[in-house]
């Protein structure tokens, strides 16, 4: 199971290739003939940094959501503890039936 810092890492990681090779093929001398390029170099630029500032707030929120989620778990679990106990009393006897059952 993955977690979300080892998806936004890997996810970043992805993005930073992607932006390699469309440099690379941006740079290439053959291109430096084509007015167009210069454009599309600084457009590609402008839109990978928006890009990625997009991405990192993203990962920031879902972040802040996951630890919300984890506090309100948390607090549940103190506040009713008996329930949280019977829940997975139930679940590890419903996982339980259904492994004899195979």
């Amino acid at each position: 199971m993955t977690t979300v810092s080892e998806t936004i890492s890997s996810t970043q990681a992805e993005l930073e290739k992607l932006v390699g090779d469309l440099r690379g093929l941006l740079a290439s001398k053959d291109l430096d003939g084509i007015p167009e390029i210069k454009q599309l170099r600084q457009r590609l630029d402008d839109g990978i940094h928006s890009v990625r500032d997009s991405a990192v707030r993203a990962a920031q929120e879902a972040a802040l959501q996951a630890k919300d989620a984890a506090r309100a778990a948390d607090r549940y679990a103190h506040d009713e503890p008996w329930r949280v106990a019977g829940a997975a009393l139930a679940v590890g006897a419903l996982v339980g039936f259904m492994l004899a059952r195979r």
